[in-house]
């Protein structure tokens, strides 16, 4: 009877090794990753594509914004909750496991490259708390962690995989190399928690918006943003990128704006607000546009179908620098 396995794969060089070693053993593997708006599935479908690896992506964002806004076991430097984020995963996983009837599952982690996450510690609670401890294999470190499931049943060769530990990707390399594996991303910068700008932004959206829309997440990706009161924040473009990026999120209810005769950012007030606010964004608007700074000049406020034309004087710097998140 033919063996199966279920394969986290992020694309990084981690888990496109752990990927090849169990495909070298005879064992049919099924890739499965994960997208949220923090994280995405490109480099994973690039990694599959080149290994020849089916993979099947799975959108978890409702899931891990429930994990995100209280995580069990804390952020990291940032907003990263690691350990929980890896216990969804592999729950998912693990349920992927079972009704495709696959009899393992294995992820690229390598004990100790990380300080939180891949700590022994911390890898025997994640699988633990996944719920599935004993069919979670991790190939490049499987000889210093205990045996699972699959090794004691002899569906998978233990003395044909790795113990590889720490920080060093000496090895990892050398083994791409064999592999012929060329193009591989870096271990770092594949998940937006872990960005403390973006981390910043995400806080604040959790402190002031407990309504916010998924759109409103997408949003801190773009623009510079101040929170000019409780119930308001302003986005400014600052290119062409951001501008046609706030423009496609914008909702109904929101706020828009627009400088009349002079270039400027697209401005944007989510979740719309009272006269104060869209006082504020439009002085903003003038303030990152060409207009004169010490002269009244024009700026349109949408709301829907209404638009109001204010006449506004640029914001002071020192004003807004306060309000910059």
């Amino acid at each position: 009877m033919k063996i199966k396995a279920i394969a986290l794969l992020s694309g990084g060089l981690d888990s496109i090794l752990a990927a090849r070693l169990i495909l070298d053993q005879g064992i049919e593997v099924e890739g499965v990753t994960f997208e949220t708006p923090f994280f995405g599935a490109r480099k994973a479908r690039k990694a599959a594509e080149k290994i020849g690896l089916s993979l099947v992506t799975i959108n978890i964002t409702e899931e891990h914004l429930d994990m995100l806004k209280a995580p069990r076991y804390g952020y990291g430097k940032n907003m990263n909750p690691c350990i929980d984020c890896h216990t969804l995963m592999l729950n998912i996983a693990g349920k992927r496991m079972e009704e495709t009837g696959a009899d393992f599952i294995f992820t690229g982690e390598v004990l100790g490259q990380r300080p939180m996450s891949q700590t022994r510690q911390s890898l025997v609670l994640v699988a633990k708390n996944s719920g599935y401890r004993d069919y979670i294999l991790r190939p490049l470190s499987a000889k210093l962690l205990a045996e699972t499931k699959p090794e004691t049943e002899g569906k998978i060769d233990r003395q044909k995989l790795l113990d590889i530990q720490g920080r060093s990707r000496k090895h990892q390399i050398e083994m791409a190399k064999n592999y012929g594996i060329t193009e591989y991303s870096t271990p770092a910068g594949g998940c937006l928690l872990t960005d403390p700008m973006f981390s910043k932004r995400l806080q604040d959206l959790f402190e002031h918006h407990g309504d916010f829309r998924i759109s409103d997440i997408e949003l801190l990706k773009f623009g510079r943003h101040f929170r000019s009161s409780k119930t308001t924040k302003i986005i400014v473009g600052r290119n062409s990128t951001d501008n046609k990026a706030i423009q496609r999120l914008y909702h109904e209810g929101d706020i828009i704006v627009h400088m009349t005769h002079f270039p400027g950012p697209t401005v944007l007030v989510p979740h719309g607000g009272d006269n104060k606010a869209c006082s504020h964004a439009a002085a903003i608007c003038a303030r990152y546009s060409d207009a004169p700074k010490d002269v009244e000049t024009n700026v349109t406020c949408q709301t829907g179908g209404n638009i109001t034309l204010i006449t506004t004087k640029a914001s002071l710097r020192e004003d807004i620098e306060q309000w910059m998140i």
